[in-house]
């Protein structure tokens, strides 16, 4: 692959609740500003990615694994929405090339990886991306999760794809910082996602090693487990391999809202 001057950043982003940014929501304006730093955020790049990595809470499999599909197709994995949420596209094309270097670029970091041959993307990566590339024209291959959600294995998996953000590539996790589902609209939970949030953006923000020390042990900062429940931190591992992909890179907030009663926040490293 060619070798391009600049570093691209790397990014965790909010992916909001299903197909929400294409539908009506009471309040209407409860996801505008996400939406807005959605749609803006392609201007805050050095160039256009020659390809995206999206690291997505919505798929987990045993070991990590790739989309290598040349055309994936969408997976609507919400239900409840109106019919023409399930009608949304993206044709953006896959690049099994990539997905093959990211499976050997984990390997060799002895982490078991695998291309996935048929699976497409879900909506962790259709809808923000339809705000952030609406022209679907950039090649996006898919990392799944690993299933047992281990913060540091997924630090070591961002950490054997770093390279690839000298080559161009856009490396995303898509997610949420705040991800109970009892929290949503509950005003308790104001105060619970403000602490944790303080709490991920001065890891986040911390030098590299305290970075990775601090991610690694997530579950023990104030209000972790009130944030992402047991079992259920999926939403927050995709930050964990960016965090590994930025390397030595500094990381910064560079969004938040209040959203359903609680507190959402965006990141980027370099």
């Amino acid at each position: 692959m060619p070798i391009h001057s600049t570093r691209m950043p790397a990014l965790f982003i909010p992916h909001g609740a299903g197909p929400c940014f294409f539908m009506e929501w009471n309040p209407a304006e409860a996801w505008t500003r996400m939406a807005d730093f959605l749609k803006g955020l392609s201007a805050t790049l050095p160039q256009r990615p020659s390809a995206i990595v999206l690291i997505s809470a919505h798929w987990q499999a045993p070991a990590f694994s790739v989309t290598g599909v040349t055309e994936p197709t969408l997976i609507y994995d919400y239900s409840g929405f109106p019919p023409h949420t399930y009608t949304l596209d993206y044709p953006a094309p896959g690049q099994p090339a990539l997905a093959q270097r990211i499976t050997d670029l984990l390997t060799q970091a002895q982490l078991l990886a695998q291309v996935d041959p048929e699976r497409g993307f879900d909506h962790g990566v259709f809808v923000p991306l339809k705000l952030v590339f609406p022209d679907a024209d950039i090649p996006v291959v898919q990392l799944s999760l690993r299933s047992d959600l281990s913060a540091p294995a997924h630090l070591q998996a961002g950490l054997a794809l770093a390279t690839l953000r000298d080559e161009g590539v856009l490396v995303v996790g898509s997610g949420m910082s705040f991800h109970n589902m009892r929290g949503y609209g509950d005003p308790r939970f104001g105060p619970i996602s403000d602490e944790f949030d303080r709490w991920l953006t001065s890891a986040v923000e911390a030098a590299p090693e305290a970075r990775w020390q601090a991610l690694s042990n997530w579950a023990q900062a104030p209000s972790a487990r009130l944030s992402h429940p047991p079992g259920a931190e999926e939403h927050l591992l995709p930050l964990m391999v960016v965090a590994g992909a930025a390397h030595d890179d500094a990381g910064q907030r560079i969004f938040s809202d209040r959203v359903l009663e609680t507190t959402l926040s965006a990141f980027r490293f370099g």
